[in-house]
């Protein structure tokens, strides 16, 4: 068994490959201000999981903020690089990648072989990720998983023109207090969402087809709104979260063979 481990801002990611590189079991854990502790749950999870020992466990790579963090790890990686190996496990067509998690933003090219060609990263402020969607949720009195359901619904998106949290959070109030439709308001949020990825898609150019994984993935009103600027439809795995992790898995394999 294998093991890959993605510690990010919010959440912490395992994932089991067995000899064939198939996924046995995956866990995902919020991560917490105790980054060693939210590995260890997340290891005895997904060990649970896929009913196997800890002793089982022929290597482990790290990667994402923590990486360094994950104890007895035969190799550390980039999340750049394990995300592009990841979702070329899923999707080997897949020739961008777009990745929303917790507190960043990034735009990968990925060449035939799986490596990453080109990357943008917008990690310096949380525009446009799940702690943005979560703040303008909570203004708005809703929960993060009715977001993309409700926007669905709307008529006639209201737009944001901010995506700065702190701004975008002044802006959804003063729409609210105009009587604003939230399905409209957060349509609107969305778009903005999709007009930035589509400037960070200028800095290194599109190539189809395009995944998308994160969190936000998960998000139906954000996978549309960049969906209709792309003009096509995105691929996303069964489970978005994990794509970082299964990546570390496969480079696990890869050094502990």
């Amino acid at each position: 068994m294998y093991l890959g481990i993605d510690v990010g801002s919010v959440s912490t990611d395992a994932v089991l490959l067995d000899e064939e590189s198939r996924i046995v079991a995956y866990s995902i854990e919020k991560s917490g201000f105790d980054h060693k502790q939210a590995i260890r749950n997340a290891t005895d999870r997904v060990c649970e999981a896929g009913g196997v020992l800890h002793s089982d466990i022929r290597g482990t790579a790290g990667t994402g903020y923590g990486r360094r963090n994950v104890e007895g790890a035969c190799v550390t990686v980039t999340e750049i690089t394990c995300h592009a190996k990841g979702i070329a496990a899923v999707y080997p067509e897949v020739r961008t990648l777009i990745d929303i998690g917790g507190q960043d933003s990034k735009v990968i090219r990925i060449m035939e072989n799986g490596f990453a060609e080109n990357f943008i990263m917008n990690d310096k402020c949380a525009a446009g990720t799940g702690r943005f969607l979560e703040v303008m949720a909570h203004t708005m009195g809703v929960e993060t998983s009715q977001l993309g359901p409700l926007s669905l619904k709307a008529k006639k998106p209201r737009p944001i023109s901010s995506i700065c949290t702190v701004f975008a959070e002044s802006e959804v109030i003063s729409r609210i207090s105009e009587g604003c439709p939230l399905e409209e308001i957060i349509a609107g949020i969305h778009q903005a969402i999709g007009d930035r990825l589509l400037a960070m898609f200028s800095s290194i150019g599109v190539v189809h087809p395009v995944a998308l994984t994160g969190g936000v993935a998960k998000n139906s009103g954000v996978v549309k709104a960049i969906s209709d600027r792309l003009g096509r439809e995105l691929l996303i795995p069964n489970e978005p979260q994990i794509t970082g992790a299964l990546g570390a898995a496969i480079l696990a394999r890869e050094y502990g063979s």
